[in-house]
């Protein structure tokens, strides 16, 4: 055994602990008591529309790894790329330090798929930009709807608010300029930045709002059932607290997401419908990633030995 298979094994076995030691964490935090309580409280209808805006949201997600490959040069099935996207980021959005920790397990999948190092670096670099200017976007239109709330939240007055977001709004258009009039390397001082073609910048900023617009359904979808709550006031709760989790890369946000959330729409955010939220979006999400994750390394290994063994005949052959 090569001493980078050995590396990975290592690392691989590291991951899967950290991974029951998550599901610990969350029992831990809520007892399998109130989980059940808490999903059941939930009307049937909600909890599937929840599950399918999850669902879109993770779909979102594999089109963002798309889209990098794409921006590359490269091509892959879009079967893999799901495959790779979903198994890191479902482990990933729950480990925490999203971008080091799921870049770790698409180093995985794409090095064995003809992928070099660089490219997996552009591809974490990338989705990165991605999830940044989804989430910018999103906030500036929450801004710009929901002010009031928003405007408490942030100290601000309703005018303020819907001029900050008017002002973030520049960023993604100046991304997207760039892209369109620049078509290539970007020069800031000593660094240098490759830009994608306009038509992926623009999808870039489309489906990284989408995403989390499908994110903010989803708990939307949990909230609702315990007050009238708008559609927005759950974007401006999901925003805020998406913020707050990449800042502080607390493992699967446990704590701060609801903390954040409860802070912002504190009548609708029951302990219920957070539990479900987690549940529906983190949890099911981890528990199905690591399920294919260890048969992935199953098939994995299976077909690297049948690869080892063709090469010694061969070599037997020509001798």
């Amino acid at each position: 055994m090569s001493l980078k298979s050995i590396i990975w094994n290592g690392l691989l076995l590291a991951a899967l602990c950290l991974a029951i030691f998550l599901l610990y964490r969350i029992f831990q935090q809520y007892s399998l008591e109130q989980i059940v309580k808490s999903v059941g409280s939930i009307p049937f209808s909600n909890f599937c529309m929840a599950l399918f805006f999850a669902a879109a949201s993770y779909l979102c997600l594999s089109c963002f790894d798309l889209l990098a490959i794409r921006s590359l040069g490269k091509s892959l099935p879009y079967r893999k790329i799901a495959l790779a996207s979903f198994i890191s980021l479902s482990l990933g959005h729950n480990i925490g330090f999203a971008g080091l920790s799921s870049g770790a397990f698409r180093y995985r999948y794409y090095s064995r798929w003809g992928l070099t190092t660089e490219d997996v670096a552009k591809i974490i670099l990338f989705c990165g930009v991605t999830v940044g200017l989804g989430l910018i976007t999103l906030g500036s239109l929450a801004l710009i709807v929901n002010p009031e709330d928003a405007a408490r939240l942030l100290r601000l007055d309703a005018v303020s608010a819907r001029l900050l977001g008017a002002m973030a709004l520049i960023v993604p258009a100046t991304y997207a300029g760039l892209a369109f009039f620049i078509r290539g390397r970007l020069r800031l001082w000593r660094w240098s930045f490759q830009l994608p073609r306009f038509s992926i910048a623009v999808a870039q900023i489309g489906i990284g709002t989408i995403n989390f617009m499908f994110v903010s359904a989803c708990l939307h979808q949990m909230l609702s059932v315990f007050g009238d709550v708008a559609f927005f006031r759950s974007v401006t709760a999901y925003v805020l607290a998406n913020s707050a989790i990449l800042a502080t890369h607390v493992p699967g946000g446990l704590g701060v997401l609801e903390a954040t959330v409860s802070y912002a729409v504190p009548q609708e955010a029951s302990i219920g419908a957070l539990i479900a939220f987690r549940c529906t979006y983190f949890f099911i999400p981890l528990a199905l990633g690591t399920t294919l994750l260890l048969i992935t390394e199953v098939v994995f290994r299976r077909s690297g030995g049948a690869d080892e063994e063709a090469d010694e005949r061969a070599e037997a052959q020509s001798v």
